[in-house]
Formats: C-alpha cells, structure tokens, sequence
C-alpha cells in the first residue's frame, strides 16, 4: 500500500488533542503509558521534539530504532520517527506485532525522490547503457519498495556509519554501482574511496537521462538524483564565514551535507558518530554541527561545558520528522488503552522478504 493509500484509509488526530495544554497531554500520556505498560514500546529517533523523546524506551538512528524493535516482545512499538522507519521496524518485527506512525503526514523527502516506478525504469535504461555491470546499494533512508528492488538485483543497504565498506564490497561484486536515493552521501563515500568525481554519473528520474562528464565505460558509479532536504541547508558560505571570524570553531557535519561542505569541514559522520563526538569533546572546545537542528539543540542542553552552535544559524528543525508530536503520541497512547490500533505500518510479505535480504547483506558484510 503506498503512503497516499495510507492516508486516505486511516483515522486523522481529532482536533480536541491539537487544542489541549502541553501539561494536560503530557499528564495523559503518562497515565495511558502506565495503562499499557510492557505490551507497548516506544522508539523515538533522534530528530524527534523533546515532547516526544521524553517518553522514549529507546532512543537511536533508523536501523538501530529498527533492530531494537526487533528484539521486543511487545505486542505494539511505537515509532516516532518516519514513514521508511516504521516500514523497516515492521519488516524486521514478529508478524503478530504492530507497528504504528503516529503520523502519516511524517515522510522522508530524500526517501520520497526514489520511487520503484522511476527505479525499474532506471535500471531498465541502465542495463541498456552498461550491461549487467551494476551492483545497486540504497541507504536506509529509503522506502521498503526500494529496499526489496535492490535486494532482487543482489545488492544490499548502507548506513552512513558503514557506507564505505558496503561500497567497497560492491565493488569487489560488479564493475559499478547504483547508488540510492542520496547522491551526496554516495558521492563522499566513492570520493573518500578514491573514486574520482569525474568518474561519478548522475540519474536524473524525472528527465530519466544519465548525466555524466566522462565517456560511459569511465563511469563507475551512478548517482541518484536525491537529497536530504535538512543537510542541503548547509552551504559553503556557512563555512567560509566562520573561518573568517572563529578560526577556533571545529565543524563538525553529516556526510548528506553537499561534497563543497564535507570536504571544507574538518569532520563529518553519521548521527551516531556525531553524537560520540560530541561526548568526547574537551571541555570548552568550541563546535559548529551540521545537522538536524533538534539533535543540535539536545546536545547543546546536554553540554553546557561545550559551546556549540548550528553551522547555519538559520536552521529549522526536520519538518516532517516533526510531525511527530505530543499530541499524535496522545492520541495513539489513549486509542491503543481502548483497544484500537491507529496508523499501522505494513509491508507485504514479497516487499518484506526482498527487502530483508538487502539489509542481511548488510549484515553479512
């Protein structure tokens, strides 16, 4: 079912949840919570508002929300966080347990510039182009569709904290390689690699056409034309500005962040690693984080004896991830007590199967 389907075929939070105080909410959902106690779990990614995070059993990335959830016996996890989550905690998770967005409205836009229409039709014209000398990875940032195409064609996933060694083991499989749905994460991985960007194509889905600035047997790897709509906020400018006035200031990004902001930061890494960073950091150093802004504004309250800034100090919090709030968490709490299930997330057994050979590649690897 796809997420259009989803939300014409689901119930939409009544207004009387959006129109009461945060301490009453608050107050309910603690009350609910008790109610349920251990048949409910909920995960809470790190983008989350802290409205959200406070009632957290376990905080995380994406895949490792997914596998927490895996190993729960709850009959119901709740996933505050978005759409291409909640499909891979359903497909890792017993078939008897639900698994609930307490938002449809809370999607991926990087996830969403991949569609399986637009990818069959790239791999078609792909095949034409190289012949079978492709091997596709998608990020986890991408929907279970995607997840099960790549998982048919023998490839696998990647997470930003282990792209580098997928893209070698790729490499080591087939003379080339696809790369979904986020060019920018592709494109720092293959250049940290070695691969020069010379030698990286992009697809463009919706013209349909390869552009590339090499002959076509140069290419050796296929970008697609994704991004994170967050992490493309952060500009070089950004950069260039606080070199000029605080020279002192590391800065420190996640590799969606364009190639021009990578490689002008002095680090970048997964949400993980940035996390750890900043635990390690010395006392008083000073830090500029590109990244989701409600992750930057946790560590800057958890730090106090770091000074911490957003690389761009005009930036806004995830919107979509933000859908998830105190109110939808509520409602979904309350709804659950009185025995109904809102919002499940499910993938069909074919999607399902496909996609969790591409994630056991992952593993495996």
């Amino acid at each position: 079912m796809s997420i259009l389907e989803l939300l014409n075929d689901t119930s939409t939070i009544p207004t009387s949840y959006t129109s009461t105080p945060s301490d009453e909410l608050y107050r309910r959902a603690v009350a609910a919570r008790n109610k349920l106690g251990e048949r409910v779990y909920i995960l809470g990614h790190h983008y989350q508002k802290d409205e959200v995070i406070q009632f957290a059993d376990a905080t995380g990335d994406s895949l490792q929300l997914s596998q927490i959830a895996a190993a729960q016996t709850a009959d119901t996890i709740i996933f505050c966080g978005v759409h291409f989550m909640a499909e891979t905690a359903d497909i890792l998770t017993a078939p008897h347990q639900n698994v609930i967005l307490p938002d449809l409205r809370a999607g991926c836009s990087m996830a969403d510039m991949a569609t399986i229409t637009q990818t069959e039709r790239a791999w078609d014209n792909l095949q034409e182009l190289f012949g079978d000398t492709i091997l596709p990875l998608t990020y986890v940032n991408s929907t279970a569709a995607i997840k099960s195409f790549v998982g048919k064609h023998g490839g696998a996933t990647v997470t930003s904290s282990n792209a580098h060694h997928m893209v070698k083991w790729a490499f080591s499989q087939k003379q080339r390689l696809l790369f979904l749905p986020d060019q920018h994460l592709g494109r720092n991985t293959a250049a940290d690699l070695g691969i020069p960007l010379e030698h990286m194509a992009i697809w463009d889905p919706i013209r349909n056409q390869l552009e590339a600035n090499c002959a076509h047997e140069d290419v050796q790897v296929i970008l697609w034309k994704g991004h994170c709509s967050v992490h493309m906020n952060f500009l070089p400018k950004h950069i260039t500005h606080l070199r000029a006035t605080e020279p002192d200031r590391r800065i420190l990004v996640h590799p969606e962040c364009t190639h021009e902001v990578v490689t002008a930061s002095d680090d970048n890494g997964s949400t993980s690693y940035i996390i750890e960073r900043i635990k390690n950091a010395p006392s008083g150093s000073k830090w500029a984080i590109g990244t989701e802004m409600n992750l930057v504004n946790r560590l800057i309250s958890e730090n106090p004896h770091l000074d911490i800034v957003s690389l761009n100090p005009f930036m806004c919090p995830c919107l979509t991830m933000n859908r998830i709030d105190l109110p939808h968490l509520t409602w979904t709490l309350e709804e659950l007590v009185n025995g109904t299930v809102i919002n499940p997330i499910r993938v069909d057994e074919e999607t399902a199967r496909y996609s969790k050979l591409a994630l056991q590649r992952m593993w495996d690897n």
